[in-house]
């Protein structure tokens, strides 16, 4: 227990002194955690030959991870991503391993321990670049969607990567030496039994196998979808918030279990659990429940990773594996990049997928590890190879550093893939923007019989558009030659509906500027940005959130026993109370002064929330005596 106790405490100290000035340099927080465990492993010695055992331990954070991946996944959206599964993952897989197979022939390695070497590091890691993906908000952009779907691809392929490793164990193959020459090594077949020690049901012909393992697809997708409601409804009718964390625990760790048993990825099968569950009512409380382990596993699997460094090995042939390290690297960037360019992504995300993707990862340890247990691999290649892992992986958050600096590089007009619309009508509307905020504008326009000239910068919604008849344009609204040719001259009426708080402002500025009678409704982010719109020349201002939450503090009221009428007067006295509030704080708002240092706008702001106060007391006072008057 004193054991535990002190090494959990090297390694909790570690990560809280490393990450946050990781983070606050900009680093990120993999290369944090990292660091963290080269300095308390190699560095110091404080940790030893407990980490490796503790590494296949924190690996269950990868398994974690793959699982809240899958709950932001319906089936429709992974049925959607099936062509950058099958061909943009594919072929990266095939190419990586092609190349790193004949790198590793022209090495002097026999075909199938090139074969092997190939497959290792053609796969990256899920954990470092979904973690650096998430903390960079690059998730959902069209280079981080491509990153992911090659990841999942990556996954599933250590499935026939574990069957087929086995059958390359050969008796004689040549391996790299510590002192970087090729040394011929007489190894043994694979044992019997080995191979079956992947899965307690290997002995089962492949038929049968196959069977097992279809059934057992097929029971996570018919359980996550028929018993999990249930058992929710039944935990959540015990009132116990820790019951939820016990439950989602449960379902990862025992379908992780049942993927093993039938020599599965165990991240595979709990991310396919996650997407049957997507839809599911309750995934907000399993992501509640399991982020914080995902958390802390994947930060303890990054230290181990560092602390498992091999410093003897390393510093006895460092130009070696730094020189093979960045080889690969180079290769499988190259060959990155060629799919990018194949697959048609845009400057900007081409960088991040060749960037992101172009270590190797953590699923190459398990791969080796099982390797040296079949004898494919010599105990001095898997050295090397680990070695290899281990320095790409250290290199990748500096790969992402300089990612961020490519992409500051970039210029818009190098992203596009293709010149602007010319805009051949003009109406008395202009919406710029057709995101959720303008569709709804412009359909309500239209069911009223007006027109409007939409324009967008963003190209897959203007074609999405399209698709359902609605005519738009695709350019930059903030570029005044656009506004003008869309009928900036002659409008009634200007929507600036931009995604972009900054580039929507200066629309603003720029319409007024050019139209002093002109009428614009601007969408608003928050207050700031109110005040920001406000200075800009905007007439009427509506924040993104404002009319809905009004709308629900109002079926609130009503649930309170308010009546309708009631509830319909008070929501009414807050939006007119807010309306004149925020146009007299916007007086008082300074540019570039935080809310909270301007003592004229706070003691402005505590005066309107008690006037607030009295004037809903008097509407509710108001509203009572209207009901008696007309009941008599």
């Amino acid at each position: 227990m004193e054991g535990f106790l002190l090494l959990a405490t090297i390694y909790l100290t570690a990560a809280v002194i490393a990450v946050p000035i990781a983070a606050r340099l900009g680093l990120g927080s993999v290369l944090g955690y990292l660091l963290a465990g080269i300095v308390i492993g190699p560095v110091l010695g404080l940790v030893g030959s407990e980490t490796q055992d503790l590494q296949h331990f924190a690996e269950f954070g990868v398994v974690m991870m793959l699982f809240l991946i899958g709950l932001e996944l319906d089936p429709r959206a992974l049925w959607d991503m099936r062509d950058r599964l099958l061909g943009m993952g594919g072929m990266q897989i095939v190419l990586s391993t092609a190349v790193v197979m004949a790198g590793a022939m022209q090495l002097g390695l026999v075909w199938q321990t090139a074969l092997a070497v190939g497959m290792i590091l053609a796969l990256s890691s899920t954990a470092i670049v979904l973690q650096t993906l998430t903390e960079k908000r690059l998730t959902r952009t069209p280079g981080g969607r491509a990153t992911f779907a090659v990841l999942l691809t990556q996954d599933i392929a250590v499935i026939p990567m574990l069957a087929l490793l086995p059958l390359l164990a050969v008796k004689e193959k040549l391996s790299i030496a510590p002192d970087g020459s090729l040394t011929r090594h007489a190894t043994q077949q694979a044992t019997e039994g080995h191979g079956s020690a992947i899965s307690v049901l290997a002995e089962l012909p492949g038929w049968g196998l196959a069977l097992v393992t279809l059934g057992a697809v097929v029971a996570i997708i018919l359980v996550g979808h028929y018993l999990t409601r249930p058992l929710f409804r039944f935990i959540h009718a015990s009132r116990l918030r820790e019951m939820f964390t016990v439950v989602a625990l449960l379902i990862v760790v025992a379908i992780a279990l049942l993927m093993i048993m039938v020599g599965l990825s165990p991240a595979l099968g709990t991310f396919l659990a996650g997407v049957v569950l997507a839809n599911s009512e309750f995934r907000h409380d399993l992501e509640s429940s399991i982020e914080p382990f995902k958390g802390l596993l994947l930060g303890l699997f990054f230290m181990t990773v560092g602390a498992g460094i091999n410093m003897a090995v390393l510093f006895a042939d460092l130009g070696q594996i730094i020189g093979l390290t960045l080889a690969l690297m180079i290769a499988k960037g190259l060959i990155l990049y060629g799919l990018a360019v194949l697959f048609k992504l845009r400057a900007g995300n081409k960088w991040l997928f060749t960037l992101a993707l172009a270590q190797a990862g953590e699923f190459g340890f398990v791969l080796v590890s099982f390797a040296l247990q079949t004898n494919v691999l010599t105990q001095s290649l898997g050295q090397t190879l680990l070695l290899i892992i281990a320095m790409s992986m250290l290199l990748t958050p500096l790969f992402f550093i300089l990612h961020d600096f490519l992409s500051r590089r970039v210029s818009d007009t190098s992203d596009s893939p293709r010149d602007f619309d010319k805009i051949d009508e003009q109406h008395p509307i202009i919406i710029a923007g057709i995101g959720r905020f303008g569709q709804v504008v412009n359909r309500m326009l239209q069911m009223s019989g007006f027109r409007a000239t939409v324009l967008d910068h963003d190209l897959p919604t203007i074609e999405l558009m399209r698709k359902f008849g609605f005519k738009s344009f695709f350019g930059d609204p903030t570029r005044p030659e656009l506004l003008h040719a869309a009928g900036l001259d002659n409008a009634k009426v200007l929507v600036a509906a931009l995604d972009d708080s900054e580039a929507n402002t200066r629309l603003v500025r720029y319409a007024r500027r050019e139209r002093p009678d002109l009428s614009i409704v601007a969408r608003a982010k928050d207050r700031v940005h109110v005040y920001e719109l406000y200075r800009a020349g905007a007439d009427h201002i509506v924040r993104e959130m404002f009319d809905s939450s009004l709308r629900a503090g109002r079926y609130v009221l009503e649930d309170l026993g308010l009546t309708d009428f009631e509830a319909n007067e008070m929501e009414t006295a807050f939006y007119k109370h807010d309306r004149e509030a925020l146009r007299e704080l916007a007086e008082l708002w300074k540019p570039g002064v935080p809310l909270d240092q301007n003592q004229a706008y706070l003691a402005r702001a505590s005066e309107l929330n008690k006037e607030l106060e009295t004037a809903l007391v008097r509407q509710e006072v108001a509203s009572t005596e209207e009901i008696t008057e007309g009941a008599a």
